[in-house]
């Protein structure tokens, strides 16, 4: 018996490690697994965001996690955007037709890339990116400010939660075998 509780416990202690080796991080992933890219008929834009006088290091996408300054970098991938005139603007909520925050209207962007700041309190906002083509290219970035994405937090969470459970388990039935045999 002592033995099967001890595979159950490799058994977990295996799992947890594999599970948790399948966290990735934002940077360094391909373009098209990245989930800050919008990609419309093979045009695409890649949304970076920082807050660097928190973590001068991290870089944020749509989930930033405190209010205030935040900088924003919108990589122009495609070549034909690059040629074309962008406008960059920020609303309150998720509809187009929500109050306007803030506005960009960018003609000279040869180097694909545009960059800017906005001071954003706490609360849902959506980034929309049009490049004024023919036909236009719409793409939109839900931004969420500091709130708390609890779908995340459980997920990250669970593997400790299940090993603590795990260990809990097995302890209750080591002391109980225990009880019997003496």
């Amino acid at each position: 018996m002592l033995k099967k509780i001890t595979g159950y416990t490799f058994t977990a202690i295996i799992l947890f490690t594999l599970y948790s080796g399948l966290a990735i991080a934002h940077g360094k992933v391909n373009l098209d697994a990245d989930i800050c890219v919008r990609n419309i008929s093979g045009s695409m834009v890649h949304l970076s965001t920082y807050q660097p006088q928190y973590d001068p290091a991290a870089e944020y996408c749509t989930e930033i996690p405190k209010e205030g300054e935040t900088l924003w970098v919108l990589d122009l991938v495609d070549q034909a955007l690059r040629d074309m005139p962008v406008a960059i603007k920020i609303v309150k909520g998720s509809g187009d037709l929500s109050d306007t925050v803030t506005s960009l209207y960018s003609t000279n962007h040869g180097d694909g890339i545009i960059k800017g700041a906005f001071n954003l309190d706490e609360g849902q906002y959506t980034l929309f990116v049009t490049g004024e083509g023919v036909p236009p290219l719409h793409y939109e970035y839900p931004l969420r400010i500091q709130m708390t994405n609890y779908k995340d937090l459980f997920f990250s969470y669970a593997p400790y939660m299940i090993m603590f459970l795990l260990l809990a388990l097995m302890t209750d039935k080591i002391l109980k075998r225990r009880k019997l045999i003496s």
